[in-house]
């Protein structure tokens, strides 16, 4: 309340899209497998604004922390409250939206540390609810991947940096393997509009037609998808082709997902055949013995990488240092990998996979995988309502 908001960068969605390209180059598969930056294992959109969720109060010292489903195992925390007294209030949420809802509708006051996309830094930004970190009180910070730190480096301003890395992780093709069999090299963001299909697939409503736009961008029926992110006349005739597409085929749809469980749901209890998922969640599914595989299409997968912030109002300020620090282990690393089906960012962490985790990865991310991974660009303000706006013109749709 009361604060301006920060200056936005120039042309920051081309600038995040280059940087965050030009670093997945890098990673290797010697690099993420040898060195241990990755894991092993790996309804409706949120139209209206999620119930508000407040943190659980204690006695003493606490942290309170907003963050995914998966990515502070209670293991962790049990842990950390025994080494240094400090409790961990950990709350989930399914999504960016819900998250920016929760945190500007306590005027950040509620949390302490937050988990906010990379890609998402031009509306935390603009919102000004962030303070930057003091780096000399996270030491571990040295155990990170330094093509992960790079990324997070663009969320600088203010003298100081608002964001860490935490997890990585891709959005790709999962699915029954006793209705489908995919195979590296053919498997396609195309496959989930197969005649066969229809009324057998799942996604998330804005992802699944940005995935429609990059399939038709293959295609040679669109401009590249990241062309969406320049400027408004483009992204709506960009997406305006899209939408098209996404009504046309929306009896193929059968159950839409928001949070990381629904996507297990729809696999296990809804009769979805097929669908573009995350990793977590297909990948639990894969390791605890039912019939589901997940891996990057042929396309690339979607990749994305969510971080660590420190409120601007946070209570706990040395608590929320001590926290993330604690985070930056290879043994933290690898609890939360072994348990989700996510990535790491911590080096060292591949040694402390299980054999399951291991071969999870290896199979998601086959061949070339890795290095085509798509990044999802930097969202201008203006980008994310539109965005939305086409989304629920979709969901409205008979």
């Amino acid at each position: 309340m009361g604060r301006k908001p920060q200056q936005e960068t120039a042309d920051s969605a081309g600038t995040f899209a280059g940087e965050t390209a030009r670093l997945a180059r890098a990673f290797t598969r010697r690099t993420l497998l040898g060195n241990g930056a990755a894991l092993a294992a790996g309804g409706i959109g949120m139209a209206l604004a999620p119930m508000l969720i407040r943190p659980a109060s204690a006695k003493g010292e606490t942290v309170n922390v907003l963050t995914w489903t998966g990515y502070v195992p209670a293991r962790f925390a049990k842990t950390f409250k025994k080494k240094t007294g400090i409790t961990a209030n950990i709350t989930t949420v399914g999504s960016n939206e819900e998250m920016l809802t929760q945190v500007t509708a306590t005027h950040g006051r509620a949390w302490d540390v937050i988990s906010p996309s990379a890609h998402r830094k031009s509306q935390w930004l603009a919102l000004n609810m962030t303070q930057a970190w003091d780096m000399k009180k996270i030491p571990n910070l040295a155990n990170v991947q330094p093509a992960f730190l790079k990324i997070s480096e663009s969320w600088s301003w203010n003298k100081g940096q608002h964001h860490l890395p935490h997890i990585w992780g891709t959005e790709g093709i999962a699915w029954r393997t006793d209705r489908f069999m995919g195979v590296y090299g053919n498997l396609s963001l195309a496959d989930l509009w197969l005649p066969e299909m229809k009324g057998l697939i799942q996604g998330r409503a804005h992802s699944l037609m940005s995935g429609i736009g990059r399939m038709l961008a293959e295609q040679g029926k669109l401009p590249p998808l990241q062309d969406a992110y320049k400027d408004e006349g483009t992204m709506r005739s960009i997406w305006g082709d899209i939408l098209k597409f996404a009504i046309a085929h929306k009896p193929w749809l059968r159950a839409l997902w928001h949070d990381h469980e629904s996507q297990k749901t729809n696999f296990t209890r809804n009769g979805v055949v097929i669908g573009q998922t995350w990793d977590g969640p297909a990948i639990e599914l894969a390791k605890a013995g039912q019939p589901i595989a997940y891996m990057a299409p042929k396309e690339g997968a979607f990749a994305w990488m969510d971080g660590l912030s420190l409120t601007a109002a946070a209570k706990n300020v040395d608590a929320a240092h001590a926290f993330v620090d604690a985070l930056y282990t290879a043994r933290a690393g690898a609890q939360m990998s072994n348990a989700s089906g996510y990535n790491s960012v911590v080096q060292g962490v591949e040694g402390l996979l299980t054999k399951k985790a291991r071969q999870a990865f290896q199979d998601a991310y086959p061949g070339d995988a890795l290095e085509k991974l798509w990044w999802w660009p930097d969202e201008p303000v203006w980008f994310a309502g539109l965005r939305n706006a086409y989304r629920d013109r979709y969901l409205a749709a008979k």
